[in-house]
């Protein structure tokens, strides 16, 4: 029989033990056994996003996952509501392709805290040891193959229109300074405009639009990505101009087809897909055993596509490529 003198000490007993297993499950992944992955993207309908979903879906699965996949529309308070949701529904993980570098980091440790890691993807965001992983394309080195070629299409001289990404978003930094740090080395290279089009299809319709009647000597327009590239082509479509070199950034099927047809001289390749999957492979790692064996931050490699291998672009991979991740 336990004396009314030793309930007390039971009871505490009892309390500490409690709260000392609620801290242990607080620090492991909150789905312990959980096989659901949330797939958590900018957009499920643009082409570059899409397949990051895809990709990241199809591996999950192959993994023996099950999987959700939404998306923020780059709205930072959105993905926060997408990321508790996550949490509530207990994932073993989530694959993030964040809404900004500053406004994702209170929600990816919220979900560190809960117990469930993120693996980034395409964005980094501005603080370490809140992902389990930032694993993001080489942008500042694809940018500088996509100058190079713009350079060389141009003989090295001419005026340019430069169309920037969403200005807060750190891959529009990274892929402009990459652009410039090529470009400003050739004298003959004349900057002529730099707007940013908010990586938009109608936004850099309307500003190569204007841009080309303030400055009709322009000879080349060097886009952040495949989407802004795309409007400057059907701008310069409307106004006739077949002279003007134009490249891009991400390869899409469609910046593919307008290379082939002679419209587009170049883009860069960033491998959406791939990307997701190995994310989703580190996870899947990092689930099992407690570690990735890889550094938080993770670069993959860019490639030039232009003519002479456009042909083998489907779905953001060539056909003769993998990738690997570089520190």
């Amino acid at each position: 029989m336990i004396s009314k003198r030793s309930r007390p000490l039971l009871i505490v007993g009892a309390l500490i033990v409690a709260v000392f297993a609620g801290a242990v499950l607080w620090v492991l992944p909150a789905a312990h056994g959980s096989k659901l992955i949330v797939v958590i993207t900018p957009s499920l309908d643009n082409p570059f996003f899409g397949q990051e979903a895809i990709g990241a879906e199809a591996r999950a699965r192959q993994l023996g996952y099950a999987t959700l996949k939404v998306s923020h529309g780059d709205d930072a308070y959105k993905q926060s509501e997408l990321i508790d949701n996550a949490i509530a529904r207990g994932a073993a993980a989530i694959i993030l392709d964040n809404a900004g570098a500053d406004s994702s980091v209170a929600a990816v440790l919220r979900a560190k805290n809960a117990g469930v890691p993120v693996f980034l993807i395409d964005r980094e965001i501005s603080a370490r040891g809140a992902a389990v992983v930032q694993l993001v394309s080489n942008n500042y080195q694809g940018a500088t193959l996509g100058a190079q070629a713009f350079v060389d299409a141009l003989g090295e001289k001419g005026a340019y229109l430069e169309l920037v990404g969403r200005e807060s978003d750190t891959n529009a930094k990274i892929r402009s300074r990459g652009f410039h740090d090529v470009l400003d080395q050739y004298p003959g290279m004349k900057m002529a405009a730099r707007q940013s089009a908010n990586w938009d299809q109608s936004q850099a319709f309307s500003v190569t639009q204007s841009v080309l009647q303030a400055h009709p000597e322009i000879k080349g327009v060097v886009a952040g990505n495949d989407t802004m590239a795309l409007g400057a082509l059907a701008a310069l479509d409307s106004a006739g101009r077949s002279d003007v070199v134009v490249v891009g950034f991400d390869g899409s099927n469609d910046a593919r087809d307008a290379i082939r047809s002679g419209k587009m001289h170049a883009t860069v390749l960033q491998p959406a897909r791939r990307q997701a999957e190995y994310a989703v492979d580190l996870a899947d790692r990092y689930l099992k055993t407690g570690a990735t064996g890889q550094p938080e931050k993770l670069l993959m490699d860019c490639f030039l596509i232009d003519r002479t291998n456009a042909a083998q672009l489907q779905d953001f991979a060539l056909a003769s490529l993998s990738s690997p991740a570089s520190k």
